[in-house]
């Protein structure tokens, strides 16, 4: 019984460890097969097995020709067989894929976030009027409790104000506006309260963050 044990040190490695070292086996198998009718059974059955570990996808024709790849990767690409779909190569699977463009943003002001900057992009193509008024009004109001959030209690309206034209390369200007923003109070009592409220269940005292 010792010599007949089989330690994973000896045995091949598994390709799509997701499949088993059973199911691996059995294309280890039909690539041995010599005759071609039989090995196109073999390989039909196996591609079977593996749709019934996924039912809901079994008959899926995208799925089928995963499938179908998968099986010629677990025989690494050795098993010779007639396949309903285009049998991959080892330079496709291997082939590095092109890079992904990632957005870089980097705002002078990042305690504003990425939004902020595209809701005035999208401020600035409004035309004149109270609709473009209101929209500027509370993107001005959301840059102070931005400010407030990541910086300190208190922020004079002008400063947003200034951050606010900076950021609009000076299209949106609200210095000369009668209508103050939000007080700071205001913009601030929800966060306070939720503060007091953590204080509470964690008994200890909250530290003012700058």
């Amino acid at each position: 019984m010792t010599n007949a044990l089989e330690y994973n040190s000896e045995r091949s490695q598994l390709i799509i460890p997701e499949y088993g070292r059973h199911l691996q086996k059995m294309v280890e198998h039909a690539v041995s097969i010599e005759d071609d009718k039989e090995r196109n059974k073999v390989a039909h059955s196996i591609i079977a097995v593996m749709g019934n570990m996924n039912p809901h996808l079994r008959d899926v024709p995208d799925f089928q020709h995963k499938l179908w790849d998968q099986l010629f990767i677990i025989s690494d690409f050795k098993l010779n067989v007639e396949s309903p779909f285009p049998k991959p190569s080892r330079e496709q699977l291997e082939e590095r894929p092109e890079p992904l463009a990632y957005p870089q943003n980097f705002p002078k002001y990042r305690f504003y976030g990425n939004n902020i900057k595209r809701m005035i992009d999208e401020a600035k193509q409004y035309d004149e009027g109270p609709l473009k008024e209101a929209l500027v009004y509370t993107i001005a109001n959301h840059m102070k409790k931005s400010f407030l959030n990541w910086n300190r209690d208190t922020v004079d309206d002008k400063v947003i104000f200034d951050h606010l034209k900076e950021l609009s390369n000076g299209e949106l200007n609200m210095k000369n506006s009668d209508e103050d923003l939000s007080d700071s109070s205001n913009l601030l009592r929800g966060r306070k309260k939720h503060t007091k409220s953590n204080t509470k269940k964690s008994g200890r005292k909250s530290r003012k963050r700058y």
